[in-house]
């Protein structure tokens, strides 16, 4: 067995991806309330010149088709007089949050995710946006964006959002492989991604992006090495290359239309990423945080080298706000103090929202252990590396968790220092590993069943 496998062997094991900490599963219901969450988001706007800055996170759930890959949230459908009623609702529930917010709330960043976001017309999508901006402002550097479906996103679309202040639009590519896609349910032949991609750049958005999967059944290494090809032709400004979360027990994916048998193996999965990273390094892609990559001229790149890189439950971005309200079934808000998420079902959403109620499931309250370790876990996430030389970033846990990656340290994957430790290039495809350590609330109880997907 080769290095590389054996190390691949020993570290793929069920883990986070980290798009929070607590992660959603050890997340303490038991003290949460509804007017917690809305004096946690108080208490986050702070006291500073930005104080009312807000992200926005907006799921729009509605698909025409079942794309088998996915674990998110969906209703599939081809009903479209669904749409209005759901923009009434979302407005109504960002007024709510404008009574508990106050006036004067100005939008830092906005991402329409889904679903399929442009499963709207362009009518009633500038509807939804121009309701929006009833309510709140947004600011001059504003960082707008959402996820394109190459097959339906039109150049209405692109146009109408460009001239509401959206500059970045991501595509969901997957693979080009025909077999690939019909296993997936995702059938979109490479011209569609190219005019796609095209017609963005002339509708005036600075940065357009690609979701690019890898461990995907039948997928092999031709297969991956053929779309980052098709992929550096097009030379999209930011690429997300990630692995397949197969999870089918979560309720509500189509995960259970292949087995087990049909997924490239750990190993080969790793062979999958190598080949596909070094395909986009030697095209000029800077690699950002985990399973991302950027032109050295889109934003994130550049954020990157100032230090200001962020992670949250709508990915990598290049800015931030401590608050972050998700609006729709199943989106999930932070105030930086604390989650919620929404409920997960249309029938209930409608229903909490006609009441006047936050439709929230359920949310965590932060201690202030799960601060210092969430930004712990951020610096890692972000920039590979975290420092507890400064007293209000030490745990009493510490030395344990030190303990712990010592044995990564004795494979290469970190470097340990008195008080901080560095991943290093062999260990960034197994940063999620080297954050499980730092995860106390995992560690301290660790799941009978499957929570998550592998890290490799």
């Amino acid at each position: 067995m080769t290095t590389k496998n054996r190390l691949v062997s020993k570290y793929n094991v069920p883990g986070p991806r980290y798009t929070s900490y607590p992660t959603v599963p050890y997340w303490d219901e038991s003290s949460f309330t509804v007017d917690k969450w809305k004096g946690s988001l108080q208490r986050g706007l702070g006291v500073t010149p930005k104080a009312k800055h807000i992200s926005l996170y907006i799921h729009l759930p509605f698909c025409e088709s079942m794309c088998t890959f996915c674990g998110c949230t969906k209703r599939i459908t081809k009903n479209h007089t669904l749409e209005l009623p759901y923009i009434k609702a979302l407005l109504k529930e960002l007024s709510m949050y404008s009574e508990v917010l106050g006036d004067g709330l100005v939008i830092q960043q906005l991402h329409l995710g889904g679903g399929t976001p442009t499963f709207f017309s362009v009518e009633n999508l500038e509807e939804l946006l121009m309701g929006i901006f009833k309510i709140a402002d947004k600011t001059a550097d504003c960082e707008f964006s959402f996820e394109g479906h190459p097959n339906n996103t039109t150049k209405e679309h692109l146009e109408m959002f460009n001239h509401n202040g959206f500059t970045r639009v991501c595509y969901g590519v997957q693979d080009y492989n025909e077999t690939v896609q019909k296993a997936i349910n995702r059938i979109q032949p490479f011209e569609h991604v190219e005019q796609a991609t095209k017609t963005a750049r002339e509708a005036g958005f600075s940065s357009v992006g690609h979701d690019i999967i890898f461990g995907l059944p039948f997928q092999t290494q031709e297969h991956v090495l053929h779309t980052i090809k098709q992929t550096i032709a097009l030379m999209p400004d930011r690429i997300a290359f990630y692995s397949y979360a197969h999870v089918p027990w979560i309720k509500g994916n189509g995960q259970r239309g292949y087995s087990e048998e049909n997924l490239p193996t750990p190993e080969q999965k790793r062979l999958q990423y190598e080949t596909g990273k070094k395909g986009l390094l030697e095209a000029g892609y800077v690699e950002i945080g985990m399973d991302h990559f950027a032109l050295k001229t889109d934003e994130l790149y550049k954020a990157q080298q100032k230090g200001q890189i962020h992670r949250n439950f709508m990915g990598y971005s290049s800015s931030k706000t401590d608050v972050m309200i998700g609006l729709g079934v199943s989106a999930i808000g932070d105030s930086w103090y604390g989650f919620a998420q929404n409920v997960k079902t249309l029938k209930d959403y409608y229903e909490l929202v006609r009441k006047g109620t936050l439709p929230l499931l359920r949310g965590h309250l932060l201690t202030e252990e799960d601060l210092i370790i969430r930004k712990h876990i951020l610096n890692l996430m972000c920039s590979f590396k975290t420092s507890w030389e400064e007293e209000h970033l030490q745990i009493p846990q510490m030395e344990d968790i030190v303990f712990k990656l010592s044995e990564m340290e004795a494979d290469g994957l970190v470097d340990i220092a008195e008080d901080s430790i560095a991943v290093t290039e062999a260990g960034k495809p197994f940063v999620r590993n080297v954050c499980l350590p730092f995860d106390l609330r995992l560690q301290r109880k660790k799941p009978k069943t499957k929570l998550f997907s592998m890290t490799v």
